[in-house]
């Protein structure tokens, strides 16, 4: 009988010792020391983190700042080419004009064969032509200065070219033509308008790292307090929510475009 009652009682010691050595096991885990520990390490970690957010952010600002300069002065170069090119769109129309009325003469005058008639505005067209017709509109027209006036027949080349519809239709029926006009200016605004935009996103991203340094913010301050907590289950349960968000901040930052210049950007 005492035997009996000897193995059961070191049974039961065997068993106690078994639990305190599992409870040992479990407070091995993440014991005091580790959390310090781990929560040193992540509070660097989201420190860098926050600098960084921070830094990147700034250099968004200030390219959505040079954006939006550079973009007021392309558009106002482009309005400027504009005024300049309707300017010498009306100023061709009046030379198309005149070049006009000397055709519609010569035209009359060979019809009528009033050849001194005709010489006389040959004469007139060449050199008003020679003086003031520009290059885009004596091809439109299919003028050709040098031929026209290299005192070889003259005339009758004028003549000839008249008989051509090309030479007696207005280049400004086209409106390929007149948009040209306004090409340099087009490409000035539509450049003003891309730098604008590229404002606005530089404005939206750094807006977004904005909100990635309030959370890093967050886990900061989650951070700093797990010693505040004396229960290790408190700390645990705090120490985790900062990893939540660390981790939700770095997710979300990775997401958000890196400037295109500025900084160590370029």
């Amino acid at each position: 009988m005492g035997d009996e009652k000897k193995e059961v009682k070191e049974a039961k010691e065997v068993k106690e010792e078994s639990k305190e050595k599992k409870t040992e096991g479990k407070k091995s885990f993440l014991s005091e020391n580790a959390l310090e520990i781990i929560t040193v390490i992540l509070l660097g970690i989201t420190a860098l983190l926050t600098a960084w957010a921070s830094y990147v952010g700034s250099i968004h600002g200030g390219n959505q700042a040079t954006n939006y300069a550079t973009s007021n002065n392309l558009a106002s170069d482009g309005n400027s080419l504009y005024n300049a090119a309707v300017q010498t769109l009306s100023q061709d129309m009046s030379i198309w004009n005149t070049i006009a009325s000397y055709e519609v003469e010569i035209l009359y005058a060979d019809s009528a064969k009033d050849n001194a008639a005709v010489d006389a505005n040959v004469w007139k067209l060449q050199w008003f032509c020679e003086d003031n017709l520009p290059e885009n509109m004596a091809a439109a027209i299919g003028y050709d200065v040098e031929k026209f006036t290299d005192g070889n027949n003259d005339t009758q080349d004028i003549l000839n070219w008249l008989k051509d519809d090309k030479a007696i239709t207005s280049p400004f029926s086209s409106q390929e033509f007149i948009d040209k006009y306004f090409d340099e200016a087009n490409a000035k605004l539509e450049e003003a308008e891309k730098t604008i935009e590229q404002g606005k996103q530089d404005n939206a991203n750094g807006d977004k790292f904005s909100l990635v340094t309030v959370l890093y913010s967050v886990a900061l301050f989650m951070l700093g307090i797990v010693g505040v907590f004396k229960n290790p289950t408190n700390k645990k349960f705090v120490l985790l929510v900062s990893v939540v968000c660390l981790i939700i901040a770095v997710v979300f930052m990775v997401t958000i475009p890196l400037p295109t210049s500025g900084g160590i950007f370029g």
